[in-house]
This record gives structure tokens, C-alpha cells and sequence, in this order.
């Protein structure tokens, strides 16, 4: 990724020093965000690498100068970080995130993280380096998920609408396979984080991946998926968010517009044909 900060398996080390800071900054009352920050410099917009850092390069580098925004860009392989370094100002804001998600961090971890603006969805998928349909899975097929609360329930929520399982009626946004109430195939379910369900694939019989994950690792979800999530009605699209009391940071209005202008829309569409899908008209 062009003209990006990279930030490799060293963010799991960073990550535990800025989980630390971060914990410090949430004793902050949310009011006491940076509405007093200087914004002449650069946004610093912190981001998964596929596909956010990309559609944010394309800004940078064909649409963000006409606009008079200084945009700079980095890359974070996990999603943590991304909040918790905006929430303490080490960065100005994020996208890489949906809004069950954010609700389930800002909760746990007592974050003021909002959103601004809705950008694209990527349909989550099911796949599989041994079968070819989800039919072809056999009776304690082993199957890996994401292990955060929100994408695990977005994974078995899939399964479950494919007939692969059945879920309680309660089974909400933070639903485990402790509440599958029907698994006729039997399967079993590995957890591990999400960065890692690509390359489960060769470990387990299936895995359900998150469609910037299977990106990066050369999956195409419309093409490569067994079963892939539909985007009608679909909550988990993916936006630029700020710490609260960022909203109105000229920087960040400058941004939203160009993360929704036709250009972008344009670059989404050709570019990822189906696996990114603008959520925006």
C-alpha cells in the first residue's frame, strides 16, 4: 500500500503499550475530547490495509489536494488498535469498522469512538481450500470464526442462514456457538482471531472471513465464497469514525464528502467488482 505507514506483527506488541494509554484516556469524560485540537495539520486516518488504506490512497493521491486536504494514512493489521489509538489522539480518526462492532468496543472498553460516515460493506464469506459447497461438508466438519464477540455472531448468523445451523431466538449481536440450538452436520467451531482466519483454511475444513481479510489473502469473496452475505438490510457497513467531539473537525467534513463522492464510488465498483460494495448512492 502506497504512501502508507505499515504496521506489521509489531502492532501486537504496540497494541498492549496502547491499550494500556487508552485505558488511562477513558477516564476522560467523553466532552473532553479534542474540540480544542489543532486541526491545521495532516488528518491522520488509521486503517485495515484492504480495503480502507486503499480507497483512502486513492483520495490521497487523485482527489485529496483539489479538495485541500492533507491526508495521511496507517495501517493496522487488527482491530483494536485503530480505536484505541484514536481514542488517546494518536491518530485524528478510523475506518475500518461497523456499527455493532463500535457499540460492543465503546462498551467494553469504555471508548467514545462515532461514526460519521457509512462508506462500503464487505459481505463476510464462507470458505474452504477442501470442498467446493457447503453440501460437500462432512458430518464434525470443523469450521473457524472470528473470536470478537460482535464477527463471531456475524459468522454463525451466516451459517445460520445458509441452514447450516439454527440459533436461539435470544441469539443476538454477541451470539456464540453456545447458543446454536440446531448443528444437524454437527460441526465444530474453532475461534481465532479474525486477521488469522485465512490462513485457518489449511488447518480446518472451513472458515468464515471477513471480506477485507479474504481480500489480502488473494480470496475473491463473490467468486471464492461458498456462501457469501447478502447486502440487503445489511447493518455491518463499514465507516470513517472520530473520537466524540471530532465530528465538526473541518478535515474530517472534507474526507466524509470525498469518502462518498462518485469518484470513490467509481474506484469501489471497479476495482473490488463485488467484494466491496459502496454503501452509498
Amino acid at each position: 500500500m502506497r504512501n502508507a505507514a505499515k504496521i506489521t506483527t509489531a502492532v501486537l506488541a504496540a497494541g498492549a503499550l496502547t491499550l494500556g494509554l487508552s485505558a488511562c484516556g477513558s477516564d476522560k469524560d467523553s466532552s473532553s475530547s479534542s474540540s480544542s485540537a489543532d486541526t491545521s495539520g495532516p488528518l491522520v486516518v488509521a486503517a485495515s490495509p484492504v480495503p480502507h488504506a486503499e480507497i483512502l490512497n486513492y483520495i490521497k493521491d487523485h482527489l485529496a489536494k483539489k479538495a485541500g486536504l492533507d491526508l495521511e494514512v496507517k495501517e493496522f493489521q487488527d482491530y483494536i488498535v485503530p480505536n484505541t489509538a484514536t481514542e488517546d489522539g494518536s491518530v485524528d480518526a478510523n475506518y475500518f469498522q461497523n456499527q455493532p462492532y463500535l457499540d460492543d468496543f465503546n462498551e467494553k472498553r469504555g471508548t467514545h469512538i462515532v461514526p460519521v460516515v457509512t462508506v462500503h460493506l464487505e459481505p463476510l464469506g464462507l470458505y474452504s481450500h477442501k470442498v467446493k459447497s457447503v453440501d460437500a461438508l462432512k458430518s464434525g466438519a470443523t469450521v473457524a470464526v472470528p473470536n470478537d464477540a460482535v464477527n463471531e455472531a456475524r459468522a454463525l448468523k451466516l451459517l445460520a442462514s445458509k441452514g447450516l445451523i439454527t440459533l436461539k431466538d435470544d441469539a443476538g449481536n454477541a451470539a456464540t456457538p453456545q447458543d446454536i440450538s440446531k448443528n444437524p452436520k454437527n460441526l465444530k467451531f474453532k475461534e481465532v482471531e479474525a486477521a488469522q482466519t485465512p490462513r485457518s483454511l489449511d488447518d480446518v475444513d472451513a472458515a468464515v472471513i471477513n471480506g477485507n481479510y479474504a481480500i489480502a489473502a488473494d480470496l475473491k469473496p463473490a467468486e471464492n465464497a461458498l456462501v457469501l452475505e447478502s447486502a440487503t438490510d445489511n447493518p455491518y457497513g463499514n465507516f470513517l469514525a472520530v473520537k466524540k467531539g471530532n465530528e465538526n473537525d473541518p478535515r474530517v467534513k472534507k474526507l466524509a464528502k470525498l469518502l462518498t463522492s462518485p469518484e470513490v464510488k467509481k474506484f469501489i465498483e471497479d476495482k473490488y467488482a463485488g467484494s466491496v460494495i459502496p454503501s452509498f448512492k
